[in-house]
């Protein structure tokens, strides 16, 4: 029997969905730390869980006396989880100091930040957008005059695309930087855009061998959706993934995640082809990925990604699954601020899809706006044919529309 400790500060919806599937694995014992109250879970979950310790906070000691706790109450912390892109490194810091298996802070670190990432990778071989920390906006400036504009600008500790801003000239990369307080203190990450189809790689690797993957495309990039309040985003999970046009992330994504530091887990690495079949390496993430892509990737192959990534990561185990659906989810996003009002459009979608559609999320009225690129709610479908899912992703957001009220 192993002691696991899941570290999950807040209990958002695919949080509870990922500690109801740890405590499901068998031979484990699982405490778990949070800010929020436990009374917050459902009840189901509350009762398989083996201890509960609160904290205030996620910095590193304050997780750390959470762990520290509950690891006295089992007897031992033999496994130490957590999915939050946040705590990466500050659950990296408390395996080194307690000695619990799993990655440690110096490969957690390579993750996390975005400029020594791309460092690593660069040494390694791996294809990546040039970069560069910067202090101030004569710095950024002078880097972006050698890439060229436009270039990205963003945090070297982001997640997803929330910080993050495309600047076309130096006007707006001046106003980037100020908005971000580039100083000597916050260094800001400025790198060069790649021009491309944007896709991920998600997958799992065990003793430091990657053993399976999965590849989605992303229509439009996040950057661009974030830009443009009326892209309604959406993702596709091909069915096909050993196709000519994949052979090159196949080929570098094993070196990437080596010479990252990933032993065992499950990561998501975001990607570039370009249009000559050049591809580069975006980030990559040392956590499940988020935007439902956990859940797209158990509807194509047809199993429980969140039951698997808990399995691997306390007994360092993982079945493989073939691929037998491609899969897609189309993001609903209301258009302006507010509140949801209405949600139009669902009748025809209903009708002409039927049982295409899998899952859904279906955005209330009342609700507030998200104002993020994930959207306020969110439809599945899958079929075994890609050009079938591509199809039907198109009806949707050409069909539901969610009106928003006005901000006040």
């Amino acid at each position: 029997m192993k002691n696991v400790i899941f570290v999950a500060p807040y209990f958002m919806d695919a949080t509870e969905r990922f500690i109801a599937a740890a405590t499901a694995v068998p031979q484990a014992r699982v405490g778990l730390v949070s800010c929020d109250p436990v009374e917050k879970l459902a009840p189901e979950i509350r009762q398989r869980l083996a201890g509960h310790y609160r904290v205030e906070g996620i910095r590193t000691d304050q997780l750390a006396q959470g762990v520290r706790a509950l690891a006295s109450r089992l007897g031992s912390a033999d496994r130490l989880l957590g999915m939050l892109e946040q705590i990466q490194v500050s659950l990296g810091e408390i395996r080194d100091q307690m000695q619990i298996p799993g990655m440690g802070a110096t490969a957690a670190a390579n993750f996390r930040d975005k400029s020594q990432m791309k460092d690593v990778l660069r040494a390694a071989g791996v294809p990546c957008a040039r970069h560069q920390l910067v202090e101030n906006v004569a710095a950024g400036t002078t880097f972006a005059q050698r890439v060229g504009y436009p270039v990205v600008v963003k945090p070297p500790a982001g997640a997803g695309a929330r910080g993050t801003y495309r600047c076309e000239n130096p006007e707006t990369l001046a106003d980037c930087l100020q908005t971000l307080d580039a100083h000597m203190d916050n260094p800001i990450l400025v790198e060069e855009f790649i021009q491309g189809q944007e896709h991920s790689f998600d997958s799992i690797c065990v003793n430091g061998q990657l053993a399976w993957s999965s590849i989605s495309h992303y229509f439009p990039g996040p950057l661009e959706v974030v830009r443009e309040p009326w892209i309604q985003w959406c993702v596709v999970i091909p069915r096909e993934t050993h196709s000519p046009r994949y052979e090159p992330i196949h080929q570098i994504a094993g070196p990437a995640l080596r010479a990252l530091g990933m032993n065992t887990g499950l990561s998501h690495m975001e990607w570039f082809r370009r249009d000559d079949g050049s591809i580069a390496v975006s980030e990559v993430g040392a956590r499940p990925p988020g935007a439902q892509f956990t859940s797209l990737i158990s509807w194509a192959h047809d199993f429980d990604l969140y039951k698997a990534w808990a399995h691997l990561m306390i007994h360092d185990e993982f079945e493989v699954r073939e691929r037998k659906y491609a899969a897609g989810a189309a993001y609903l996003r209301g258009m302006g601020r507010g509140r949801v009002q209405q949600v139009h459009g669902l009748a025809e979608v209903a009708r002409s899809l039927g049982d295409l559609v899998v899952d859904a999320r279906i955005p209330e009225p009342g609700q507030p706006a998200s104002g993020t690129y994930e959207g306020d709610g969110f439809i599945i479908v899958r079929h075994p044919e890609t050009r079938v899912v591509e199809d039907a992703l198109k009806k949707i957001i050409s069909n539901v529309k969610v009106e928003m009220s006005q901000a006040t």
